[in-house]
């Protein structure tokens, strides 16, 4: 009887959470899905072909058992189902709203594939961890035995709060450092409510507080305290920073009022929504309000950017980016959205400078995709004689993310970086040139997506583990 809940993806047809219309959804900052019903978690659950060979967990970075709990879920098993899913993800829920399934999970399904249109994996995800915080399922960190050890984890973004969650499970004494108000990294300041409301963040360091994870925020190492009085203090290191270094503009005029970094831009949004006071935002600096708004680039932030300034109350809201919509990086689904909410995408163009003391434009040159490069992408060619001037009241980079140089901003000797400044670590147990120092994230693989950062976490603290337990970790070489 239980078989035949599942293999419906020929009779059942692909459907998604109710999304509210852009006219409604663009006048706050409210996630725009709503919540699957049961019935309707299992019927979309039902879907699922149950492969031999799951496509869907191959390719996800945490290999979670996707088939199995669409296959709870389709039965009605829905906290087996939230058990299943906990158990190779520490934040499903978020996973759940903000992975981009479309070139994960759901971008690999085999029923996809075959035409029929993939499970609505992501949504059906976030359905089952909700409705387990909902009926009192999470439970609460309670080992079963305290450890005398203690780690250290400098960053409280989703590695270094994935690894603390599993640490502090084995009774190891966590301490997370990190230089901002509030934890959570670039999950609470970074993206914006529309994608991941923040008390669903709120809420899991709120769990990893209960547990006995210590916090100590407004702590930036280097400055308030010294990285070796960290190392001095704790057996052993985890360095989950992150990347905040934003990539520049060049060309005339690039340092004009105006032009502004994509996270000055997206954590002044966020903290007004906390009910904080920002200047930079009630001066207009970074206050969209009224303005013709460009935003440069193609990733995941540059949407983030761009769907704010239109709920900010833009005039316009225009995106630049130098490749074509088949080759930009962002998730589709998230540009179909922009699309919806009245964002204009101008595809094919790169800014090469900029007019005014305050900007009032964009110098842009128009480009073609020319031949492969050793990548096999297609290298963008300035188009002689297409350039033009966009105007534009504010602009906003939104070119990706750099290191910052830890070795010199913290003091430390013998910390090896990569030619790329992210931090030399192996990729299986995260250790660094350093004894008893891990890394892990987007400061060990550079700017990359939550769910990987939650994969290395989960792997540093397993081998932190083996260190406190006596097996030495691999240095990096």
């Amino acid at each position: 009887m239980a078989a035949q809940k599942m293999l419906t993806f020929t009779t059942v047809a692909r459907a998604m959470p109710g999304k509210r219309d852009p006219e409604s959804r663009v006048s706050d900052f409210h996630e725009i899905y709503g919540e699957f019903a049961r019935e309707k978690a299992a019927e979309q659950s039902g879907r699922c072909s149950q492969c031999g060979v799951p496509y869907c967990q191959s390719h996800c970075p945490l290999h979670n058992n996707i088939p199995d709990w669409l296959r709870l879920t389709a039965e009605g098993r829905l906290r087996e189902a939230y058990e299943v899913s906990q158990q190779t993800n520490t934040f499903p829920e978020i996973c759940g709203r903000i992975c981009p399934q479309d070139r994960l999970c759901e971008g690999n399904c085999v029923i996809e594939q075959a035409g029929h249109g993939t499970v609505t994996i992501g949504a059906v995800e976030k359905y089952i961890t909700d409705t387990a915080f909902d009926e009192g399922w999470v439970a609460p960190i309670r080992p079963a035995r305290e450890r005398p050890e203690s780690v250290a984890v400098i960053g409280a973004g989703p590695g270094g709060l994935a690894c603390a969650d599993m640490l502090r499970r084995e009774g190891v004494q966590v301490t997370v450092y990190d230089r901002y108000d509030r934890a959570g990294g670039l999950m609470t300041y970074g993206i914006p409510g529309f994608k991941l409301e923040k008390d669903i963040v709120m809420k899991r360091i709120a769990q990893l507080e209960d547990g006995g994870v210590t916090f100590r925020l407004n702590c930036d190492v280097g400055r308030d305290v010294s990285f070796d009085e960290i190392r001095a203090e704790h057996d052993a290191v985890l360095i989950a920073t992150g990347v905040y270094k934003s990539r520049e503009l060049q060309g005339p005029g690039a340092g004009a009022a105006g032009i502004v970094r994509a996270i000055d831009f997206l954590t002044a949004s966020n903290r007004k929504s906390f009910g904080d006071a920002v200047p930079e935002f009630d001066s207009g600096e970074l206050n969209a309000d009224g303005k013709r708004v460009v935003v440069i680039g193609g990733g995941d932030t540059a949407m983030d950017c761009v769907r704010t300034a239109v709920r900010q109350g833009a005039k316009s809201v225009k995106c630049l980016y130098r490749r074509d919509r088949d080759n930009m990086p962002g998730s589709q689904r998230e540009v179909k959205n922009a699309e919806e909410e009245g964002v204009e995408f101008v595809w094919l163009s790169a800014p090469k400078g900029f007019s005014g003391d305050t900007v009032s434009g964009v110098m842009v040159d128009r480009m073609r995709l020319g031949q492969p490069d050793a990548t096999g992408r297609q290298v963008p060619e300035i188009v002689a004689g297409a350039d033009y001037i966009e105007e534009a009241d504010l602009v906003i980079k939104a070119l990706g993310f750099e290191p910052e140089d830890l070795p010199a901003l913290w003091g430390v000797e013998g910390l090896e970086v990569t030619r790329w400044g992210t931090v030399l670590a192996d990729f299986q147990t995260h250790a660094t040139s350093l004894p008893g120092v891990y890394a892990c994230g987007d400061i060990q693989r550079g700017a990359s997506l939550v769910v990987w950062a939650i994969r290395d976490g989960r792997e540093a603290a397993q081998a932190i583990m083996a260190q406190l337990s006596g097996t030495a970790a691999v240095a990096a070489e």
